[in-house]
């Protein structure tokens, strides 16, 4: 069976830089805990919202799939699926579309071939994970040869509509203070070369926790809300969902989490506080020391479905990943989504 790889990644973020200590001045309540301590979170970008250059979902995702393809061997004609897996979906600055499809958009102001696959999915913060587990399993199955997985996330708004509306010491609207506008994408290939590689991708859901993070209409206002309790859903039964379904894969491959050898393991980037305990129980889970973490978190914030995605341009155009590192993915979404991404980096570059 055919593999494939990360053959090239791009990304936008909007020039404006937003701190943490900004949004929490705007509070009528100022929260009992150190939000910026607890989160990691200094400050995140948002959209610029200027009328001479408004930016949208969609537009972030186009500055992200130009930048991508501006450093891949193929050209948007060469692409055989487009998919976009943006949460929020603004266009024309305000409007919110569902149909038609964002990634058909994309494939016409890309220029891209009439016969070119093009479809939308969202899967909350495992958007961008759930596209490329679909891709990869076009190209393994020979159905395609190469395609794009885009993510435009203008989600700031929850923030905005959370500064109006937070009016306790603690309230389910906290964690939409950490979130981040951004774009990512990544294009996909056939792999050629073990050290250059998608191993696997494998995510599930456990619905019993999906009342625990909620995105809506606001109950009070006309904006946009997320409801969160952290409370319940940073806790070891949640974050179990990973490591029984990576250990339960690893034992049916005759592999040890040791086996694997993985340089690098990237979290989605949703907290500061969160993540370490999360490694402390999956060392324990898997009987071995989790490797170095990469993060983003303290400057960008959490960027939603582009997450991974933005932590891996940003360490990629630092030079901190070197050739050949073996990468961990672990997705964390609404839902709940978890699972686990291996991949093998050696041509991908920024």
């Amino acid at each position: 069976m055919s593999h494939s790889r990360f053959e090239s990644i791009g990304a936008y973020l909007p020039s404006k830089r937003v701190t943490t200590e900004e949004l929490v001045s705007q509070l009528q309540e100022t929260p009992e805990f150190d939000l910026e301590r607890i989160t990691g979170v200094k400050e995140r970008r948002f959209r610029d919202t200027t009328p001479e250059n408004g930016e949208d979902s969609f537009a972030l995702a186009l500055k992200a799939v130009q930048d991508c393809l501006s450093r891949s061997q193929y050209a948007a004609e060469d692409l055989d699926v487009i998919i976009s897996c943006s949460i929020t979906r603004s266009k024309d600055r305000t409007k919110m579309y569902m149909e038609p499809s964002f990634a058909g958009a994309i494939a016409r102001t890309l220029g891209a071939r009439e016969d070119t696959i093009s479809f939308d999915l969202s899967n909350a913060c495992a958007g961008m994970m759930s596209g490329v587990y679909i891709l990869d399993r076009m190209i393994r199955s020979g159905a395609v040869k190469r395609g794009i997985v885009v993510s435009g996330e203008a989600i700031t708004p929850i923030a905005e509509t959370a500064v109006n509306e937070i009016s306790s010491k603690y309230d389910l609207q906290f964690a939409s203070l950490t979130v981040g506008d951004s774009g990512a994408a990544v294009v996909l290939d056939e792999s050629v070369d073990e050290s250059d590689r998608i191993h696997y991708i494998e995510l599930t859901t456990a619905s019993e926790f999906s009342h625990l993070c909620l995105g809506m209409p606001s109950d009070k206002t006309a904006g946009v809300a997320l409801y969160t309790d952290n409370r319940k859903m940073h806790n070891e039964a949640r974050f179990l969902l990973w490591t029984d379904t990576q250990r339960n894969f690893m034992e049916e491959q005759g592999l040890t989490f040791k086996d694997e050898g993985f340089d690098y393991i990237i979290h989605h980037q949703f907290g500061a506080a969160a993540i370490p305990y999360m490694n402390a129980i999956a060392e324990r889970e898997f009987g071995h020391p989790m490797p170095p973490d990469l993060n983003v978190i303290e400057k960008y914030g959490n960027t939603s479905s582009t997450s991974h995605f933005i932590v891996l341009h940003d360490q990629l155009s630092q030079q901190s990943i070197p050739t050949g590192s073996k990468v961990l993915m672990i997705p964390a979404a609404s839902g709940v989504v978890g699972g686990f991404l291996s991949t093998t980096i050696s041509s991908l570059k920024v």
